[in-house]
């Protein structure tokens, strides 16, 4: 969105200006004043409509929490487990045990990096076969032990290499699949940022589905979608509608269970606000579940996706 540059300078100017502020004899307070009226004008004005494109560009941004800075603010006592006892650990991919509102919880999230560096150790947030067999491990350690188990996700997909194929990671997002459909705890994914393909949806069978407000959830990329479409890179925003990928329509639609609302301009504009909305959605849902008998649990989490793309046609009047 260029516009949001503009945003980003009158930040940056009502930053300068408050500096100033603080030196003796000086008092723009009323200068200060203007620019925030201005401000929040310009970008109510600019959020007011915001297209499919503009919410995928949004959940994309470089700013927004990532997994490990929800696990850092939303729970306490997080204990990170590494390795999936065959291959290796997978940096794309974290899971650990930790405390939510002080009660006992698995949790997995899908962690991007925010540097060069980190990017290549993170696999740009893709994980491969390895995470996704660690992700096995805890879901099997939750049902042992009785934790609810919650799910970050935050990805473009599946890791797409050689190495990501010849580790069969077609057959550790199906175990995974095979795995959430039946495990004997209640489950709560939050898809926080992209939720990409078979590589979301490997740790995104859950009871409970929540979006935040400017998050994707869909089968592949516009870029994708608009290249096999119409095997034209121009039509990108066209796909990004025709997906409906958005948390309103995925809601208005049933697949997800809760729109999680963001701050004007989306979730890196303030973490503290998005962290307390989160974390007030996942207290409320898990315990819930907690109150569900297990076998009603499976049964009803079954029904859920039995039922997924079930759809009725209205005869003409």
């Amino acid at each position: 969105m260029s516009d949001e540059r503009t945003l980003d300078l009158l930040e940056a100017k009502i930053r300068e200006l408050q500096e100033l502020n603080k030196m003796e004899g000086m008092d723009l307070s009323s200068e200060i004043t203007k620019l925030e009226t201005k401000l929040e004008s310009l970008r109510a004005a600019l959020y007011a409509d915001l297209s499919d494109w503009d919410r995928v560009k949004i959940a994309r941004h470089s700013k927004r929490p990532y997994a490990c800075d929800y696990f850092e603010r939303i729970f306490t006592d997080f204990y990170e487990l590494h390795g999936d006892r065959f291959v290796g650990d997978d940096r794309a991919l974290i899971i650990g045990l930790a405390r939510l509102d002080g009660k006992p919880v698995a949790v997995i999230g899908q962690q991007k990096g925010r540097t060069t560096e980190e990017n290549k150790e993170r696999f740009f947030g893709m994980p491969r076969p390895q995470g996704y067999r660690k992700a096995h491990r805890l879901l099997l350690l939750a049902e042992r032990f009785d934790l609810p188990v919650i799910s970050l996700v935050d990805t473009a997909g599946a890791y797409p290499g050689l190495e990501s194929e010849s580790g069969n990671i077609g057959g550790a997002i199906a175990e995974n699949l095979a795995l959430m459909s039946r495990l004997r705890v209640p489950i709560v994914v939050c898809i926080v940022g992209e939720g990409g393909s078979g590589g979301a949806l490997a740790v995104g069978v859950g009871d409970r589905i929540l979006m935040l407000e400017n998050a994707t959830f869909s089968v592949i990329s516009p870029e994708g979608a608009a290249a096999i479409l119409w095997k034209d890179k121009d039509r990108t925003r066209e796909a990004a509608e025709a997906l409906q990928l958005t948390a309103g329509k995925l809601l208005r639609l049933g697949l997800i269970d809760e729109v999680v609302p963001e701050p004007l301009g989306g979730a890196h504009k303030n973490w503290p606000e998005v962290f307390e909305s989160v974390r007030t959605s996942l207290v409320r849902h898990v315990e819930e579940l907690q109150n569900t008998p297990r076998e009603r649990l499976v049964e009803a989490r079954y029904a859920r996706y039995r039922n997924t793309g079930e759809f009725h046609t209205l005869a003409e009047a």
